[in-house]
């Protein structure tokens, strides 16, 4: 392995250890759990901004400027031997993935949680 996939391992390190550091701490204070299962329709926060998302945000936006990165290296003629070109790959690679896969159980948990509010407030209205 070259320098620059050293580097972008020990950097995707820090941010997974950063990331854990924020999301473990919000998840056991703010998700409901009931038989280890989510009880969304207890679970307010999966129904407004929070710091989850804020968290997504900011990685998505450092994905952002990777894969920029990436593309003015590449298009300067650079090639894979360039230690700066292997970090730019793997970060974009990697947060690409974290940032989609989190959009979608996102998303997935947002309408788990409005369907759980309709059926309660559709069986106070009966």
């Amino acid at each position: 392995m070259d320098i620059g996939w050293i580097i972008s391992l020990i950097v995707t390190g820090i941010w997974i250890i950063v990331i854990l550091m924020i999301v473990i701490p919000m998840d056991r204070k703010y998700i409901v759990r009931e038989n280890r299962k989510i009880n969304y329709k207890k679970t307010k926060i999966l129904l407004r901004w929070n710091v989850f998302d804020t968290l997504t945000l900011i990685v998505a936006i450092y994905t952002i400027i990777c894969v920029q990165a990436l593309n003015f290296l590449l298009s300067s003629g650079e090639t894979i031997e360039n230690p700066f070109v292997q970090f730019f790959t793997n970060q974009s690679q990697a947060w690409v993935i974290v940032t989609i896969c989190y959009l979608v159980s996102r998303v997935t948990m947002t309408l788990k949680a409005i369907k759980a509010h309709m059926k309660d407030a559709t069986n106070e209205n009966e």
